[in-house]
């Protein structure tokens, strides 16, 4: 009976090892996870969740009984440390061997840290932690205009706290959207009382706030980062795996190792439409990753070339991404940006790239056919909605 690894208990490893069984393969499973919360989805803890507005139970991917019910031999709590590619076994923190046939690495990533006492943004635990000292304090410092900072903004301002977001770029989300649509998110955080600190970098994080790399101190209760996560690739790179900027494989989600696959945030795979290497950090490509590499474990004919796509929900802001905005050379609208219900779409060449649609909605399929379909746009039809 053959055996399948699966290294990461988060929204992809589960969701491979939901296929694993749906498709059919009736071997061993093995998902292994290094917190001791069994798999949940990361979005909601920025979200709704943080808010307070979603209950704790709803952000697992499974009831607590579905992997013993389906033959899932989940082991929470336990951390891979090595990874042994000639002898098809991994290594475990409490010295036991795990042997495999086919592996899949789905360690996910991590926070990229500062210096000094911040909170971070990753687990349910430290979405708890920030969502108590949100109800207890008065102020907050969040360093960095990242989706994830910006997230923690507007549930700190829903909390009712003083905010001040500190951001070395000249706008938010300045390399995630480019300037223009990046100060749309930062004239929407204005408007509700965030004191926004752009082009300037936080140089030390203390118990009393933050001192700029001006010199000039800010002061507060406590101190959330949100300045970007870097994929867990330790375990591929130490097995000797080809990687760059997280594990490479093709787009079958298959690494340099025949046995080994990769999938959500560690992975860098191929994409056919972009003809390069991607690395997406979103909810969506985990949560379509996981089963595509579970179906290339099984021999199945597998391209996982989905659009990139990511939503956020902050203050009356509502919105949908699809696509990757490199080389953009314009952005043509549909509707009216100031009321905040519109559609940006990024061009390059005049084709599109990339769009995104605010508090407008059933419009993603559009714009990712859009982007697929690589075809020279109307520009004035884009902008009206007449085709």
């Amino acid at each position: 009976m053959a055996t399948f690894v699966i290294v990461g208990a988060g929204l992809a490893g589960a969701k491979a090892a939901q296929t694993l069984r749906e498709e059919g393969f009736d071997g061993e499973i093995v998902l292994i996870g290094a917190e001791t919360e069994r798999p949940y989805e990361r979005p909601p803890l920025s979200k709704e969740f943080l808010q307070g507005k979603s209950e704790r139970e709803k952000i697992f991917v499974h009831a607590p009984e579905w992997y013993a019910d389906n033959g899932v031999d989940l082991r929470p709590g336990m951390r891979v440390t090595r990874i042994e590619l000639d002898n098809h076994l991994v290594r475990l923190d409490n010295g036991a061997r795990q042997p495999y046939d086919k592996l899949l690495i789905a360690t996910g990533s991590t926070p990229r840290r500062l210096p000094g006492p911040a909170h971070y943004l990753r687990t349910v635990g430290d979405s708890e932690a920030i969502r108590e000292r949100l109800a207890q304090s008065g102020s907050v410092i969040i360093v960095g205009a990242s989706w994830i900072g910006l997230e923690t903004a507007a549930a700190a301002r829903a909390a009712g706290c003083a905010v001040t977001v500190v951001e070395p770029e000249p706008t938010a989300l300045n390399r995630a959207l480019g300037p223009e649509l990046g100060d749309v998110f930062a004239r929407l955080h204005a408007r509700n009382g965030v004191n926004l600190r752009f082009g300037t970098a936080a140089a030390e994080i203390t118990d009393t706030g933050v001192r700029l790399s001006s010199g000039e101190r800010l002061t507060a209760d406590f101190v959330v980062a949100g300045i970007g996560a870097a994929p867990e690739v330790e375990l591929a790179r130490d097995a000797g795996l080809d990687v760059e900027q997280g594990i490479l494989t093709d787009a079958a989600l298959r690494t340099s190792h025949p046995d080994v696959f990769a999938a959500g945030d560690v992975a860098e795979s191929f994409h056919p439409l972009y003809g390069r290497h991607l690395r997406v950090e979103h909810w969506a490509n985990a949560l379509n990753g996981g089963p595509a590499a579970a179906r290339s474990m099984l021999g199945r004919e597998v391209v996982h070339d989905p659009i990139p796509y990511f939503y956020t929900d902050q203050y009356e802001l509502g919105m949908e991404f699809s696509g990757d905005i490199e080389g953009y050379d314009e952005i043509v609208y549909r509707g009216d940006v100031d009321s905040l219900e519109f559609i940006a779409y990024w061009l390059r060449g005049g084709r599109v790239i990339a769009g995104m649609n605010v508090n407008t909605w059933d419009v993603v399929e559009e714009i990712q056919e859009l982007i697929r379909s690589g075809v020279i746009v109307d520009q004035k039809e884009l902008s009206t909605g007449q085709r």
